[in-house]
């Protein structure tokens, strides 16, 4: 009894199989018998449509100086924090001046000796002088001081000097910096012992009022990009790019568009690629020195046919679609895309045409060759209906 039971089981699971089938087979060219069902189709128009390309950069500042000590000496104070906005001119850093004020107080008495010695060989040049003129004692007498003055005056111009050193050592005493930026790291602190001599700088300042962007493009992209553009140089044809973006780290696009400067004029032979600079503003000092982010460059496509992603499906890597012919059948079609930024769409290179209708629903229970009664969209219809009406 229970193999007969189990019997009558699958036997009824067969026959529910087969109907299920025969229910989900195409019956003839209008898929079920006596019927042709309504699917909305799209008839395509060409259009222009900006793609987008990122390309991974890292941002430099204008300008980034590194501050070093012209002297040496224990750092006494430090005036500014890293991360400060700072000005040309503004005071960083003081070192103990203590021995170079020494130096300086040094020079000056030597400066005062020197113009002593000065001021006696000039007396003895006075005095000596008359006596030769009337023959009582030999010009070699006067020859002789004559060299004395000009050795003491020689010692006063080197004592001069040296007091002119002196006052500069101590003038480097006090850091200033040298641009407009922002303050880096401080590897050294209060009390450390510095000089022109050290491994590392005392801080760095960048000047980041305008940040550029560098990145690499493969040498074909970059001869595409190009091609076309009017100018008898890469300067100028560059020129003629349009602004490009800047995406964040966290994907966020920066408010403020940049513009492609230049590009290196040799290939990278290991990596076929060309260095590019871009620019942007950064009044806010937003952007920071070796920040990262994605240059993203515009590419216009003009008089191009898109279709709707949910109108393809694709097969061993090739997209296809159903375009309706003048008897209303659908017709299996190949077409060939590129890649983009729309989310929905893809841009059509190759298979279709303007003036094409394509099916833009229920692709997937569709088959080569059968027919369906096409209706336009509602954006499409909508268009169809004004122009009829003269709007």
């Amino acid at each position: 009894m229970k193999t007969i039971k189990q019997f009558r089981n699958l036997s009824i699971l067969a026959v529910l199989i087969a109907a299920y089938s025969c229910s989900n087979a195409p019956k003839g060219p209008a898929g079920m018998a006596g019927q042709v069902r309504e699917l909305k189709v799209m008839e395509l128009s060409p259009r222009d449509i900006t793609l987008f390309q990122d390309f991974p950069t890292t941002l430099q500042g204008e300008q980034t100086v590194e501050i070093r000590p012209r002297v040496a000496g224990y750092i006494e104070s430090i005036l500014v924090d890293e991360g400060d906005h700072v000005k040309k001119g503004q005071v960083l850093f003081k070192l103990n001046a203590n021995d170079i004020q020494a130096q300086v107080r040094s020079a000056e008495a030597q400066v005062k000796v020197a113009e002593s010695l000065v001021a006696t060989a000039k007396i003895n040049v006075d005095k000596t002088k008359p006596l030769v003129e009337k023959n009582i004692i030999s010009s070699f007498e006067l020859e002789s001081v004559e060299t004395s003055l000009k050795s003491a005056e020689a010692q006063l111009a080197q004592a001069k000097a040296n007091l002119a050193n002196s006052k500069a050592n101590l003038q480097y005493t006090v850091i200033t910096s040298p641009t407009n930026g922002i303050i880096g790291n401080f590897p050294y602190r209060v009390g450390s012992l510095v000089s022109s001599s050290i491994s590392q700088p005392l801080t760095t300042v960048s000047n980041t009022s305008s940040m550029q962007a560098y990145f690499s493009m493969n040498e074909k992209d970059f001869l595409q990009m190009t091609k076309f553009l009017e100018g008898s140089n890469t300067r100028e044809k560059l020129a003629k790019l349009p602004e490009v973006e800047l995406v964040l780290p966290d994907n966020s696009v920066y408010n403020i568009k940049g513009k492609i400067e230049t590009a290196s004029g040799i290939v990278d032979q290991q990596t076929g690629a060309v260095n590019i600079r871009a620019s942007f503003s950064n009044p806010e000092g937003d952007l920071r020195s070796g920040g990262s982010g994605r240059v993203r460059l515009p590419e216009i496509h003009r008089s191009v046919i898109t279709v709707p992603q949910k109108a393809t499906f694709e097969i061993q890597g090739t997209h296809f679609v159903y375009v309706v012919n003048n008897e209303n059948k659908v017709v299996n079609t190949a077409i060939q895309t590129i890649a983009g930024n729309l989310k929905e769409e893809y841009v059509v290179t190759a298979g279709l045409k303007p003036g094409d209708k394509i099916v833009t629903e229920g692709v997937a229970t569709l088959r080569d060759g059968m027919e369906i009664k096409p209706k336009l969209d509602n954006q499409q219809a909508t268009a169809s209906n004004n122009q009829a009406s003269g709007n």
